[in-house]
């Protein structure tokens, strides 16, 4: 059985403690706290959950992770290539992965080319188009050259957008 002294205490405690939680973060040095503040069980609640949502980082904030140095470099390298020229995807991985191109390690290039928006359909007909307007291609010797593994190596499908976009 609690004393009436133990009760008052520990109500006593539990209107301090509420009071705690719920203060303004900078108080003024002047003002005391009001009753609505020491009183106001609910104004603490909203606030601790605020503070929990404000510690806990978002999805948006999970979903991007730390990037390299050679992850960041590799996406610059592989947007200025693309830049500058047609590739498709493997052939990009190649050249930044290549010893004779950049040199990154392929998970690097891989990662690279991946990140970025590209649409391989489209730098197929790009491809298509230098090609075009250099030689001359049969429709099936153009599709060839660009999904040849020795080639640009697109896929025979956007190989052949590629060559249906420049009307061959």
């Amino acid at each position: 059985m609690r004393t009436p002294i133990a009760a008052s205490l520990s109500a006593l405690t539990l209107v301090f403690s509420l009071a705690a939680c719920s203060l303004p973060e900078e108080p003024v040095a002047d003002e005391a706290p009001s009753a609505e503040t020491t009183t106001s069980a609910p104004a603490s609640k909203p606030k601790a959950s605020a503070e929990k949502k404000a510690e806990e980082p978002t999805k948006e904030e999970k979903a991007e992770p730390e990037l390299t140095e050679s992850q960041q470099q590799a996406i610059a390298s592989a947007q200025d290539y693309l830049d500058y020229q047609a590739f498709s995807r493997q052939g990009l991985i190649d050249q930044l992965s290549s010893e004779y191109g950049e040199a990154f390690p392929v998970k690097d290039a891989e990662f690279a080319v991946d990140s970025l928006d590209v649409d391989w359909n489209e730098q197929a007909a790009k491809a298509a188009q230098d090609y075009l307007d250099y030689d001359s291609f049969s429709r099936q010797g153009l599709i060839d050259q660009l999904s040849s593994k020795f080639g640009d190596q697109f896929t025979v499908e956007q190989a052949t957008f590629g060559v249906d976009q420049n009307g061959l």
